[in-house]
């Protein structure tokens, strides 16, 4: 009986250990393909600031772009703005699923894409006027201008 409950547990080990060996094989294809394809890369993105008044940035101001990139009047913020329309946390401008994301963070004047308010994380293009108070902002990337069947707003 003893010799019975000890093969039983050997061959239950090794069943498990077979088990996690297949998982891990089948982790690292997946991976593997996920690279060859070519999972998309956050572009190397800026900001430049088109117009802006009195106390703001200078037009022609570059802002580079990081994966998440906070926009606001406080120190807090990946890009700050000296303006007194802008709130302190302002808005989010996201690399996510391949695209740029612009989101409004509940600033009382609001956050514009193309003139038109944000009210949900949209996604941006190249070229995109992004207003923040009394500063608007251009979207410029070096690939990939936005989906074509993502809804704009």
């Amino acid at each position: 009986m003893d010799l019975l409950l000890l093969l039983l547990r050997v061959l239950l080990t090794a069943i498990l250990y077979a088990f996690l060996a297949v998982l891990l094989v089948l982790l690292w294809r997946d991976l593997r393909r996920a690279v060859e394809a070519g999972l998309p890369s956050r572009p190397e993105g800026r900001l430049i600031v088109v117009e802006a008044d009195d106390g703001g940035p200078e037009p022609g101001t570059a802002f580079p772009l990081q994966e998440v990139t906070s926009l606001g009047r406080t120190p807090a913020n990946t890009i700050i703005l000296a303006d007194p329309f802008v709130s302190a946390h302002h808005a989010l401008l996201a690399w996510r699923e391949g695209w740029w994301w612009l989101e409004d963070q509940g600033s009382k004047n609001g956050t514009t894409l193309n003139g038109e308010m944000v009210t949900r994380p949209t996604v941006v293009s190249a070229g995109d006027l992004i207003g923040l108070g009394r500063v608007v902002l251009r979207l410029e990337t070096e690939h990939r201008e936005g989906p074509e069947n993502t809804e704009r707003r």
